[in-house]
């Protein structure tokens, strides 16, 4: 079954912005779905999005159940959430907690051991952005398909980049790459990592996925989709390539792409020239 796409456009406060997003989903080689994701739209306050995704583990219901719980609270949270008089990262970091306490009750309730990763971030009206995670779905922030900041991974293998005994690329492949020190629903509070930023600019993109999608990819590559093609491209793109380097053994998928784009009336004035969609895709075979 192909991925589901859904695009949302939304105008920023900042009149010289456009905002455009969208979600993809597929559930890879797997027999089951365990990630869920959302990209929201603030019911009462126009201009505030607020993307997540959540990679469920513990079984074919465990971890679906812990993903779905995740996006239910979010959810729930977000709705009552106010830009001009709440604090963004204590939000999210409410939200990962509160998903937490749940889905350890609810664990108890069903003698599972539901787990899942949380990564999610506010954009307000006024361009402010903010995240947090917990676990090894990433949120990445590029500017013109250069890397400015990303998440770092609550990972075994994490330790060793750190500590520089393995490299990136040999991360990825490392055996105990599926360990993680820290996620929704273990028995230890689960450690969650906030960061803001208020320097966004055109030609800013925000990429959330699960390890499903970043697994293939460098860095590089994933500013370079991003910057070339539209999200809901970029999202279509980088699943298929990803079910392609999978070569049959890949993992669930999720994705949330957000950019932002000049006005259409600064895009004209400015005349800017992008690469070609036919360039990225020689440049990632």
């Amino acid at each position: 079954m192909p991925p589901f796409h859904r695009d949302k456009d939304n105008t920023m406060a900042l009149t010289a912005y456009r905002l455009s997003g969208a979600t993809g989903i597929h559930k890879g080689d797997r027999e089951y779905q365990q990630d869920q994701l959302a990209l929201l739209t603030h019911p009462h306050h126009p201009g505030c999005v607020m993307g997540v995704v959540a990679d469920g583990m513990g079984g074919r219901s465990g971890g679906r159940m812990a993903s779905d719980q995740v996006i239910l609270t979010a959810k729930q949270i977000f709705e009552r959430y106010s830009p001009k008089t709440d604090d963004a990262p204590a939000v999210l970091r409410q939200i990962g907690e509160e998903a937490h306490t749940v889905i350890r009750l609810t664990a108890v309730a069903a003698e599972m051991e539901p787990h899942s990763t949380y990564a999610a971030f506010i954009m307000n009206p006024e361009g402010d952005c903010h995240w947090a995670h917990s676990g090894d779905s990433r949120i990445y922030h590029f500017h013109a398909g250069t890397l400015v900041k990303r998440t770092r991974d609550n990972s075994y293998v994490q330790t060793l980049v750190d500590k520089g005994e393995l490299t990136e690329m040999q991360a990825r492949d490392h055996p105990q790459s599926n360990i993680l020190l820290s996620c929704l629903g273990a028995e230890e509070p689960p450690q969650i990592t906030t960061y803001s930023t208020r320097d966004l600019k055109i030609g800013d993109s925000l990429l959330l996925c699960s390890d499903g999608l970043w697994h293939y990819f460098t860095d590089q590559e994933l500013g370079s989709a991003l910057m070339t093609l539209s999200p809901r491209e970029a999202a279509e793109f980088l699943i298929s390539k990803a079910r392609q380097r999978g070569h049959g053994g890949g993992d669930n998928i999720s994705t949330i792409v957000l950019r932002l784009d000049a006005s259409v009336t600064e895009r004209k004035a400015a005349r800017i020239e992008m690469p070609s969609i036919a360039d990225i895709k020689r440049g990632l075979n």
